[in-house]
Parts: C-alpha cells; sequence; structure tokens
C-alpha cells in the first residue's frame, strides 16, 4: 500500500499546535482525521505530527512519535504525543492510574433529569463498539465520569464531562444510556448524522505531570469553528472543527 500524499506540517493559525518539547507534543485533532492508521489507509495525525517535527526541529531519518492516548475519529480535540519511549511510558503510566486530568464538552439529544452527578455503569467491548451491562462479567470494566449540565436549548443538553476512567466510547455510551446520545453519534441512537459524520463531542482539555520534570502541565482547546450551540461566542483562534475544512485550508496555503 503506498503512503497518501499530504501537506507535511501544521501551517495555518486553524490547527494549533498547543505545546511542543524534547518529550511531548500536544496538539488539536480535528474531527474526521484519524490518530493511526488503519485498514482504509487514510492520513492519520500521527503521520501530519511526525513530518510537523521532521520539518520544525531539522531531524533527519525516523521520528518516533508515542501514543500514549486515543480520540475517536469522529471526536475533535487535544491530543497529547510522546517523543521519546521514556516519555511514553511515564505518560502512559499516569493515564493508567489515573493521575491526568481530561474534560470533555458534549452536545446531548434530550435534557438530563439531573443538572450534576455521577455515572458509573459496567462495559464490555463488542469489536469496535461497547455495551453496558447490568452488573460486572470477566470481560467488563467499570466506567466513571462526573458531569455538569451548562445549558439546555430545544430539547438539547449542553454538558461538561470529567473522566475518571478512559474506557472505550465511554462518553458515548453513558449518556446513550441515559436517553441521551451524543448528538450526531449514529452508533449509539443519534436520531440523525452530521454534515461530516463527526459527532458532537470534544475534547477540550487535558492535564498531565511533566515526564522528566514533574510540573504540572494544561492543555486547552476554544470551541472550533460549527459547534452545534447556539450561544457560544465566536473565537477568532478557534480550530476547523473537521477534518475536510482543515486539508482544503493546508491545500490553498501549499499550493
Amino acid at each position: 500500500m503506498t503512503s497518501p500524499s499530504f501537506p507535511p506540517y501544521f501551517n495555518i493559525p486553524q490547527w494549533p499546535v498547543f505545546y511542543s518539547d524534547n518529550h511531548l507534543l500536544a496538539l488539536y485533532k480535528p474531527a474526521g482525521l484519524l490518530i493511526q492508521g488503519d485498514h482504509t489507509g487514510d492520513v492519520t495525525l500521527m503521520d501530519l505530527a511526525r513530518q510537523w517535527i521532521k520539518l520544525h526541529y531539522q531531524k533527519p531519518g525516523q521520528v518516533f512519535l508515542g501514543l500514549v492516548h486515543r480520540l475517536d475519529r469522529p471526536v475533535a480535540g487535544v491530543v497529547l504525543f510522546a517523543r521519546t519511549s521514556k516519555a511514553a511510558g511515564r505518560i502512559s503510566e499516569q493515564f493508567r492510574s489515573g493521575r491526568t486530568e481530561k474534560q470533555y464538552v458534549a452536545v446531548l439529544e434530550g435534557v438530563l433529569p439531573e443538572k450534576q452527578g455521577r455515572l458509573i455503569h459496567h462495559l464490555e467491548r463488542r469489536g469496535s463498539s461497547g455495551k453496558i451491562v447490568d452488573q460486572s462479567t470477566d470481560t467488563s470494566r467499570e466506567a466513571r465520569l462526573n458531569f455538569q449540565v451548562l445549558d439546555t436549548f430545544q430539547s438539547r443538553s449542553l454538558v461538561e464531562i470529567s473522566l475518571e476512567t478512559g474506557r472505550h466510547h465511554q462518553i458515548r455510551l453513558q449518556f446513550a444510556h441515559l436517553g441521551c446520545p451524543v448528538v450526531g453519534d449514529l452508533r449509539y441512537g443519534a436520531s440523525k448524522p452530521m454534515p461530516e459524520r463527526q459527532i458532537a463531542l470534544f475534547a477540550r482539555t487535558l492535564s498531565v505531570f511533566h515526564p522528566t520534570r514533574g510540573d504540572l502541565l494544561s492543555f486547552a482547546c476554544p470551541f472550533p469553528k460549527g459547534w452545534p450551540w447556539p450561544k457560544m461566542e465566536d473565537d477568532e483562534n478557534a480550530p476547523f472543527w473537521n477534518w475536510n475544512d482543515v486539508r482544503s485550508q493546508l491545500i490553498i496555503e501549499k499550493f
């Protein structure tokens, strides 16, 4: 399989790099872009990040980049990569032990019965999807999150979510189980798709401890352009929500 061609670096302000040093790279992932390769052979965030490092730091040869967490393809937000194997091991351990802080914002169909709360469910992975089961099994894992409703409008809810665990499709599954799926999330019961098949789930902030210095690093991203909530203030520094919008701008800038 031949490698896909793509502009080699983030050359527009609407595609931000939040942080970079010899150990870490934090940047924005638009909805619709894979983090790492799969059977489609599509361009990935890792491909683009390696190219950016290669050019920005003028590095010859292969560029190491470690994947320490994931975002689903239709989800946008902050992503952190490790630039050394030592950093990858230490950051991965922070994710496993719950020392990181991850905050998401979602637009849900429906209105939640409580303005805030804590959700605890048992999740089983079923291939590329997941399912909530009534009680713990040999193959289930406990999923925990806290939420706060920020606003409601026309039978939709804007919700801030803090994860205690990082299970596969956790947020999508837990709110769908309450009868309030993420807007656009057809896999888990949303009523209709969004124009670019994205879902209204946004990884807004991520906090970790630096793998060598030990100080706390926090990365935050403004809501992307087109976020489906009518009361959001426009931010001139907001990134593009969708990969197709980013890609078209890159092509214009590059050629």
